[in-house]
C-alpha cells in the first residue's frame, strides 16, 4: 500500500516522509493548544482540528498539483504573479483588514475567507528573483542590465510588506541576500543592498504605523533581566509572551509531559501558531524539539542536494530560495520561542494553525520536488540510453 502511494510520488521521497511527519505532529499538537480558544468561543476543539485537518489536505493537494508541473513554467508564472503582488501589497496596505494597527489580510469575496497577501508575496519575489538571477548570468556584473532591475524588485516587495509585518520582511530580505550570494553578485553590490536594506528597516521602524510595536518589542527584549531581579512587575512586562514560553519550555523538562498534558496553553498567547514550538517541548520535552529542529535541518539539507544535481541555473535558484525560506522561517519561530529573538506573529511551517501560511508553504515545496522530480527524468533518460547503446563485442581465441 504504501510503496503504491510512492510510486505515484516523484522527486525527493525524503522531502515527502518529512511533511507528511510534520503534518501529522501538526495536528497532534494544534488539537492539544486550542482548548481555550475553544473555550472563548464557544466552539468544539474537533471543530479547530477539522478544519486544520482540511486545510493540511488541501496543502498535501497542491503540494502534489505542484510538483506535478514542469519547473520551468514557473519561470512565466513568477513574472505575472510580481504583476499581482505588488498592486496587491498595496491595497492591503490602504484598504486591508487591520489588526492591532497592522493591515496583513484581505478577504476573498464570495467565500469570505481572509488571506495573508504576505504569503504570495513571498513565492513570487523568490521564483521572480530565481528567474531574473538565472538569466541574467552574463552580465550578472552589470548594474543596469542585472542589479538594478532585481533590486528593484527587491526593495519594493521589502518596503510594502514591511510597513506591517516588519519579521516577515526581514526574513524574505535574508533569503534574497543568500540567493545574489549564491548567483555571483558582487559582495560590493550586496554590501550596497544590505546597506540600504538597513536604511529602509530604520524607516520603517522610525515612522511606520507599528513604530511603537515595534519599539516595545525591542526594548522588552533586552529588559528581560529587569524582569528578572524584580525591577519590573511581570504584568508591565513589554516581553512577558517570551517569558511565558520559557516558563512553558522549562516545565518540559527533558522527556515531556506527554501529549494532550500542556499547561502553558492556557496561559501563552496563540499556543496554537506563533508559541506552538514551546507547547511541543512542554508535551514531547527536549528530546521532541531536538527532533523537530533536525526534521527542518534535513529538509534543508535535502533542498541543498536538489541544488547541488540540478542542471540548470533555475532548478537550483528555486530549491535555494524557496528551501533558505522555508528554514529561516522555521528557525526564527523556534528562537522566539526560546527566548534567542523578540517576539514575532511568524507561524511554524506545516506545524502552526493557519491557513495561508500551510498552503503556500505546500506549494513551495511542490515547487522544489518538482525541481527533484526533473532530476530524476534526466537521470532516468541517461541510464536508459546508457542500457540501449550498442556494445562490442570482443572474440578471442583459447
Amino acid at each position: 500500500m504504501i510503496d503504491q502511494i510512492f510510486s505515484k510520488l516523484k522527486g525527493d521521497k525524503w522531502i515527502w516522509i518529512i511533511v507528511i511527519v510534520l503534518s501529522g505532529w501538526s495536528l497532534l499538537a494544534v488539537y492539544s493548544s486550542v482548548g481555550t480558544l475553544a473555550y472563548k468561543e464557544g466552539k468544539g476543539t474537533e471543530l479547530y482540528l477539522f478544519k486544520h485537518f482540511s486545510i493540511i489536505a488541501i496543502g498535501l493537494v497542491l503540494m502534489y498539483l505542484s510538483h506535478k508541473l514542469d519547473y520551468r513554467y514557473y519561470a512565466g508564472i513568477s513574472k505575472l504573479l510580481m504583476i499581482i503582488t505588488i498592486p496587491l501589497l498595496l491595497f492591503t496596505l490602504i484598504g486591508g483588514n487591520k489588526v492591532n494597527d497592522a493591515s496583513r489580510w484581505v478577504t476573498i469575496p464570495v467565500i469570505n475567507q481572509t488571506f495573508q497577501t504576505s504569503d504570495l508575496a513571498k513565492l513570487a519575489l523568490i521564483t521572480f528573483l530565481a528567474r531574473m538571477l538565472s538569466r541574467k548570468q552574463e552580465d550578472i556584473k552589470d548594474v543596469k542590465k542585472s542589479f538594478a532591475p532585481i533590486m528593484g524588485a527587491v526593495c519594493a516587495v521589502f518596503v510594502l510588506i514591511a510597513w506591517a509585518n516588519l519579521s516577515t520582511a526581514l526574513m524574505l530580505f535574508g533569503t534574497c541576500v543568500l540567493l545574489l550570494l549564491i548567483g555571483r553578485i558582487s559582495f560590493k553590490q550586496i554590501a550596497i543592498v544590505c546597506v540600504g536594506g538597513g536604511f529602509l528597516l530604520a524607516l520603517v521602524i522610525l515612522i511606520g504605523p507599528r513604530r511603537a510595536t515595534y519599539l516595545s518589542r525591542i526594548e522588552g527584549f533586552f529588559r528581560t533581566e529587569e524582569v528578572a531581579t524584580g525591577d519590573v512587575p511581570f504584568q508591565e512586562d513589554k516581553n512577558y509572551q517570551a517569558n511565558l514560553a520559557k516558563m512553558t519550555i522549562a516545565s518540559g523538562e527533558f522527556f515531556g509531559k506527554g501529549a494532550g498534558n500542556s499547561m502553558g496553553r492556557n496561559l501563552l498567547p496563540h499556543p496554537y501558531s506563533d508559541f506552538i514550538f514551546a507547547i511541543i517541548i512542554e508535551e514531547y520535552g527536549t528530546l521532541g524539539g531536538a527532533v523537530l529542529l533536525m526534521l527542518y535541518m534535513a529538509l534543508m539539507y535535502r533542498c541543498i542536494r536538489i541544488v547541488t544535481l540540478s542542471p540548470r541555473a533555475f532548478g537550483a535558484f528555486l530549491a535555494a530560495g524557496l528551501g533558505f525560506s522555508l528554514t529561516i522561517q522555521a528557525l526564527a519561530n523556534m528562537a522566539v520561542a526560546v527566548g534567542l529573538g523578540p517576539v514575532t506573529g511568524v507561524p511554524l511551517p506545516l506545524v502552526s494553525m493557519g491557513g495561508t501560511s500551510i498552503l503556500f508553504t505546500s506549494v513551495a515545496l511542490g515547487i522544489i520536488l518538482s525541481v527533484s522530480r526533473n532530476i530524476e527524468e534526466l537521470k532516468g533518460k541517461e541510464e536508459l540510453n546508457e542500457i540501449s547503446k550498442p556494445r562490442k563485442v570482443v572474440v578471442g581465441t583459447i
